[in-house]
């Protein structure tokens, strides 16, 4: 579920601090510099980077396409590679009992599992495609707010850790509390009594 669909999930963020400068070239800049990579026929598990929000699978940050508005409008992509247990089993016995016969014993070392192992994890994860997953992201940069349109605690840390990492601003997400705190204009006065309360079960 996304921006563009019925319903979905969604997470808000607080922005921890503007962005100094010209704010489209300093986001074009960022997304550009950590756009997601592909790692198809590449031996690697897993890739996470930035993508364009109307097409996820080319990304594109030429100019100010990510510019809707005064909204600031991309997506975050997870790309995963799944390799099943059973897949990994059957090469490993094929290999190991080929390399039994080839030196004629009939136990393998621990070092020689290892290596059997590790080949053939680095030749499954070069043969199988990763598969996609992309996440809405909304900013209001304005407002320093920004939506995620996931709640899914793994893509929701991948956002919070990549955004760190390219605009060197922390996320700070909205619950109830930080909600009410950051956003809803407390006085000093009733953020003390905010800080005081504490949650009873119901």
């Amino acid at each position: 579920m996304g921006l563009l669909t019925g319903s979905g999930s969604l997470t808000r963020y607080k922005v921890d601090g503007k962005i100094d400068g010209n704010v489209i070239e300093t986001v074009r800049k960022g997304l550009s510099r950590h756009v997601i990579q592909d790692i198809d026929g590449e031996p690697k598990e897993k890739s996470v980077g930035w993508t364009s929000f109307h097409t996820p699978y080319s990304p594109d940050f030429g100019g100010s396409r990510f510019l809707v508005g005064s909204y600031l409008v991309f997506g975050l992509r997870i790309d995963k590679k799944t390799i099943p247990a059973k897949l990994v089993k059957k090469r490993l016995e094929f290999l190991s009992a080929k390399r039994l016969a080839e030196t004629g014993r009939r136990f393998l070392t621990r070092d020689e599992k290892s290596m059997i192992r590790e080949q053939v994890l680095h030749s499954l994860s070069v043969k199988i495609p990763a598969t996609p997953n992309c996440y809405d992201v909304v900013w209001e940069h304005e407002k320093e707010m920004v939506h995620f349109f996931s709640t899914m605690k793994t893509a929701n840390e991948e956002l919070e850790t990549l955004f760190k990492t390219t605009f060197r601003r922390s996320l700070i997400r909205l619950f109830p509390f930080t909600a009410a705190e950051l956003t809803a204009g407390l006085s000093d006065t009733q953020k003390d009594r905010l800080h005081e309360l504490t949650p009873k079960p119901l």
